[in-house]
């Protein structure tokens, strides 16, 4: 039979509570009871053939609690007029929510409810819209209410978060609900205090203005000609991205790779210096106008996700050349091949013609399946080669 049970009514109401719209009539007011429910019952025919049945059917609805069953005439040939449930009906919200089981929500949800009417009403719109998650906030509310308040009261205040002083509240709080405080003071702040420009939790320092940890660069210098440090025949250094980009070391080359040893094994080589590109983003080097004047060579594994972090670069620096991801490179190095765990598929629209027929062959697996070749499996003379081969203005010796 696929008459309308009671089990399906009640779903039908439990859809209204999963989407939102019981808790969210309450903040809007819209109107959304009496409200009648979808109801399928017997044909004529099985009227006639199933009697017993259908007069079981009929007990089952007119039983169901919080429910306005209307009920229509019917002549049955043998048994005379007989009435019919023709439309079910829910009349008001607390009949909803007690169809549900869900009475004491929506009295936690008032309570937020009317704490927010109170001191912060441009969040009810987000309380209208997400009103299961603010239920699942609901020990957090006030907290969250007053880092709001805090945020009105100090617009980009430009301290870290650790130093923000809110009765019982933590910075570690704070980090912990970075993605639904964004929401809530993308709501409640003027423009004027929101940086656009930075989006997501890893930047909501930024866009709501607190100093964030600073990004830091680290590298090599290798030609001695250009140390910083007088005496140190190393010249490994790490600094914020901005003291990295007020040192212009007068150099004509540098080079960016993902692997440590590679950053400390890396040969001298005349007028240039080496980053270690782990741990910071390609878009702090943009504030180095040094290095607009350098060749940067970029060295990263000979596989898709290495080709997509060349495209990344150049996305910041267009000019950056690859260095050592060619095909010969590749095929001189056939016995050290691996597998790229799950390779990125993704067009690179920014690769030149060479890198992207490799790059085609490696997502295509053309050449073998998840092939990867990893920068520190290459043969050190060939790197040195390479370098060698690179047309440097430097002086050849250091």
């Amino acid at each position: 039979m696929s008459w309308t049970r009671p089990a399906a009514l009640r779903a039908q109401v439990q859809k209204l509570w999963e989407r939102g719209d019981l808790l969210a009539g309450v903040v809007t007011g819209e109107p959304l009871f009496p409200r009648r429910l979808t109801l399928r019952g017997p044909s004529s025919q099985e009227m006639t053939d199933r009697f017993d049945a259908v007069r079981a059917w009929i007990g089952e609805l007119r039983a169901m609690p919080h429910c306005r069953v209307e009920m229509r005439e019917f002549r049955h040939r043998l048994f005379g007029t007989n009435a019919v449930p023709q439309e079910v009906w829910i009349d008001t919200l607390d009949d909803a929510l007690a169809i549900v089981g869900k009475r004491r929500e929506a009295s936690r949800f008032g309570g937020l409810l009317e704490a927010t009417r109170a001191c912060q009403p441009e969040l009810l719109a987000w309380l209208a819209k997400r009103p299961l998650r603010a239920l699942e906030l609901a020990e957090e509310w006030r907290r969250l209410l007053d880092i709001v308040a805090w945020l009105q009261r100090h617009p980009r205040p430009g301290v870290y978060l650790r130093q923000v002083d809110i009765p019982g509240v933590h910075s570690k709080f704070i980090e912990a609900q970075r993605g639904v405080l964004g929401e809530l003071l993308d709501l409640a702040l003027p423009p004027a205090a929101i940086d656009p420009s930075a989006a997501g939790v890893s930047q909501f320092a930024r866009r709501y203005g607190f100093r964030d940890k600073p990004q830091r660069i680290r590298f090599r210098i290798l030609d001695r000609r250009h140390a910083l440090l007088a005496g140190d025949p190393e010249q490994d250094l790490t600094l914020d991205a901005r003291s990295f980009a007020r040192i212009d070391p007068q150099v004509e080359r540098v080079f960016i790779t993902e692997n440590e040893i590679n950053f400390l094994a890396f040969p001298a080589v005349p007028h240039s210096l080496i980053l270690f590109g782990a741990g910071y983003g390609f878009e702090m080097l943009r504030e180095a106008d040094w290095l607009s004047r350098s060749r940067i060579h970029y060295w990263g594994d000979i596989d898709t996700h290495g080709f997509a972090i060349l495209d990344q670069l150049r996305a910041h620096i267009a000019d950056v050349e690859s260095f050592l991801m060619d095909r010969a490179t590749l095929l001189a190095f056939a016995t050290h091949w691996g597998e790229e765990d799950r390779q990125t598929l993704r067009d690179l629209p920014r690769l030149n013609a060479e890198e992207g027929a490799l790059y085609d062959d490696l997502r295509d697996n053309r050449l073998r399946r998840n092939l990867r070749l990893e920068q520190e499996r290459i043969g050190f003379g060939w790197v040195e080669a390479a370098l060698a081969g690179l047309d440097a203005s430097a002086p050849e010796a250091l």
